[in-house]
């Protein structure tokens, strides 16, 4: 317990440092370092209040320690059970500042863009992903989060086999980063007159949003095309050439958006998918660089693993990163998504906890 409070007295000249600098006029006309400097405070602030919970109870437990030995039986007895709510306490919040110490995601506060594909299965697939996307829609919304559609390819059955989105709210991405993969879902399609189960896919990317300061694109790296957009089958949905699509020649990522009407909000909509692929590209090879990769117990996000099945017959959803299996497949696809969150969530805090040594 000593050396988890000296540790928070260690970061409490670095809050005040911070704090200090803040508050200087050269630094607030820094957009960019502001915000770098304001996670960074939120983060120790949020450790320091819980490092001074910890040693008010500390204190509290030390001045009551005395009363055990007192000649009452009752003022002893008392002593005891308070003793016992104390270290109680402390046990708690000890973990929660252990957990508060790991290394933070840098990306857990950003807004996510989300891109949704059919993968194996035909129209059945594409139907998945419209699954898929609803249920992440339902969660949005359960959390006040806004959903912009920015790019999809709808089908004529009412599926997708594609849809790109953005959700805006504040740490979007460290509660949806787990989504990426392969999602498998196994049910009887509509079309199956022999009632036969068919097994399909749909791949998630969760990527985090860019800051638009933090990826600059130069113009003349950009090769711009518009184009009539189209809807299910092909055939033109507007008699205009509003569709966008960008290239950024040198990285070769083309994106291409079509849901909007105007030509200037589609662009601005492929700019913002644009930027943060550029951004998770950079994220990538910074991390390859590494020469320690450490590996997640909730496994590494890459879109070719399988991370979830969706069992219609037994309602069931299968986590096979945490070997978690829930029935309650119809809340889930209406986006109450937490219980497994937060399951995977707290895997990946009880792994790095091991991998630390906090």
């Amino acid at each position: 317990m000593k050396e988890i409070l000296e540790r928070i007295e260690a970061l409490r000249g670095e809050y005040d440092e911070i704090g200090r600098a803040m508050s200087d006029p050269a630094t607030a006309s820094d957009r960019r370092r502001m915000a770098e400097l304001g996670r960074r405070y939120n983060e120790l602030e949020e450790i320091i209040s819980a490092g001074d919970r910890l040693r008010a109870v500390v204190e509290e437990k030390e001045g009551t320690e005395p009363l055990l030995h007192d000649g009452d039986h009752e003022v002893r007895e008392m002593a005891r059970e308070e003793v016992e709510r104390l270290l109680a306490e402390e046990t708690r919040l000890a973990d929660e500042i252990r957990a508060l110490l790991l290394p933070k995601d840098p990306n857990d506060s950003r807004s996510v863009i989300m891109e949704i594909r059919a993968g194996t299965g035909g129209d059945e697939s594409a139907l998945f992903a419209a699954d898929l996307f609803r249920m992440y829609n339902g969660y949005a919304e359960s959390r006040k989060w806004k959903v912009d559609v920015m790019n999809s390819a709808p089908t004529e059955i009412g599926g997708f086999k594609e849809v790109v989105f953005g959700i805006d709210g504040e740490g979007a991405y460290s509660r949806l980063k787990y989504e990426s993969g392969v999602h498998r879902v196994q049910r009887v399609p509509e079309t199956e007159s022999q009632g036969r189960i068919h097994t399909s896919a749909a791949t998630v990317a969760v990527l985090p949003e860019a800051d638009e300061l933090e990826v600059e694109i130069n113009g003349e790296d950009i090769e711009m095309d518009v184009f009539r957009s189209s809807g299910p089958g092909g055939q033109s949905v507007n008699t205009t050439d509003s569709a966008v699509r960008l290239t950024h020649k040198p990285t070769g990522i083309v994106v291409t958006c079509q849901d909007e009407r105007s030509q200037h909000k589609n662009r601005a909509k492929a700019m913002r998918i644009l930027q943060a692929r550029i951004l998770q590209m950079t994220q990538e090879a910074a991390e390859a660089e590494r020469a320690e990769e450490r590996r997640s117990m909730v496994g590494s996000g890459d879109r070719s693993e399988r991370i979830r099945t969706y069992n219609f017959p037994q309602g069931r959803i299968s986590d096979h990163r945490i070997n978690l299996t829930l029935y309650n497949l119809k809340d889930f696809l209406a986006g109450e998504l937490d219980e497994v969150i937060d399951a995977l969530a707290d895997a990946e805090r009880e792994e790095s906890l091991a991998a630390s040594g906090v």
